[in-house]
């Protein structure tokens, strides 16, 4: 007999399914909340490159995928600042024209 790891009632050992919780018990250790895709995509768009630590401690990604990840990741935030910098550049012109033709 074994304890289900879900709610720790006690099992047969070659049970797959626990018969008290219904959830199925697996060799494998369950993945970390923080190891899910959509988890790694949403903190690449909230937070950028500072995610990249949750992709490099990642088990499952190979070290290939995970050096394509960042170059990836790099470049796009590269983008990102120049875009953003041409913007605030635009703006800045745009402002001063604005406050050349009000008399300011």
């Amino acid at each position: 007999m074994k304890k289900c790891p879900f709610c720790a009632e006690e099992i047969q050992e070659k049970a797959v399914k626990c018969r008290f919780c219904g959830e199925f018990i697996s060799k494998k250790s369950p993945e970390k909340w923080f190891y899910r895709t959509y988890i790694i995509v949403v903190a690449f768009l909230c937070i950028g490159p500072f995610a990249l630590p949750l992709v490099w401690f990642h088990p499952k990604y190979s070290r290939n995928v995970k050096i394509i990840i960042s170059i990836i990741v790099i470049f796009l935030s590269i983008l990102a600042t120049i875009l953003m910098k041409k913007s605030f550049d635009i703006l800045r012109d745009y402002y001063k024209q604005l406050s050349d033709i009000m008399g300011g």
